[in-house]
């Protein structure tokens, strides 16, 4: 009898220890930015394209406006307004950075020592609601730990794939940027040199427009692509952990049903 009656001391401690060491050591390893450095780092290197790219497509639209007429202004101005776009996806990217450490602390430091209070708790009183509490405290404890570093690891085989399509972008927009600067410059010099090279001008105005064209459509790809791989993906990586949350935790444990 004695020895039956101490299980529940035993394992109410046990589990007051486990809170303790995830509450004051854990919980200091999963806010450490040396603990995500991986993930991190895969942002940082995300955040420095995304600048870059916004930067290009600043530096293009300002060079389309030195263009000649009216026929590349509309091209400028969606240039320009890219960069709201590039704001967000910076926006995101550093959320998901802050949220590595604020998601990590939290699991540690607060559901993980709740969850194991309660199941201390329920180890006298033999709750199954108490029970099922805590095991979805864990649960989603596990959950928002884990989807930053998900969402990363799927974003960067996402990426991946258009590394090359987007360095390809910022190649484009450096030289096309450098090519109508010049263009603008020796058709002003042109045009008031000789009137005689008013049609070479202008044939060299239509290629620096269609330039201008392409480099646009890459830069709306490459604006694509960040916004489903910083924006998309880590709200479907959240909500594919929340339905397997629901999906384990509805098989394994049903709904608690109230105690007498």
């Amino acid at each position: 009898m004695g020895g039956t009656s101490a299980r529940p001391a035993r394992r109410a401690a046990a589990l007051i220890l486990a809170a303790l060491v995830s509450m004051f050591v854990l919980s200091r390893f999963a806010a450490s930015p040396e603990f995500h450095r991986s993930t991190t780092d895969a942002l940082d290197e995300k955040r420095t394209t995304v600048m870059e790219l916004a930067a290009a497509a600043t530096a293009a639209s300002a060079a389309i406006t030195l263009l000649p007429g009216d026929a590349a202004t509309p091209i400028a101005d969606k240039l320009a307004d890219l960069s709201a776009g590039f704001l967000l996806v910076l926006c995101a990217i550093y959320l998901e950075k802050y949220l590595t450490v604020l998601t990590g602390y939290a699991s540690f430091a607060f559901l993980i020592p709740l969850a194991c209070g309660l199941l201390a708790v329920n180890a006298f009183r033999k709750s199954g609601t108490l029970r099922s509490i805590s095991l979805r405290l864990l649960a989603l404890a596990a959950a928002i730990f884990l989807v930053v570093p998900a969402s990363v690891q799927a974003s960067n085989l996402i990426e991946s794939v258009y590394d090359a399509s987007i360095q390809s972008t910022l190649d484009s927009a450096r030289e096309t940027t450098q090519a109508i600067e010049d263009q603008a410059e020796g058709t002003e010099t042109d045009q008031g040199l000789l009137s005689g090279l008013l049609t070479t001008v202008k044939e060299g105005v239509s290629g620096a427009v269609e330039a201008a064209e392409n480099v646009l459509n890459r830069f709306i790809e490459a604006l694509a692509v960040m916004i489903v791989t910083a924006c998309v993906i880590p709200v479907l990586v959240l909500l594919f952990f929340v339905w397997v949350i629901k999906v384990l935790l509805g098989t394994a444990f049903p709904p608690p049903r109230r105690d007498p």
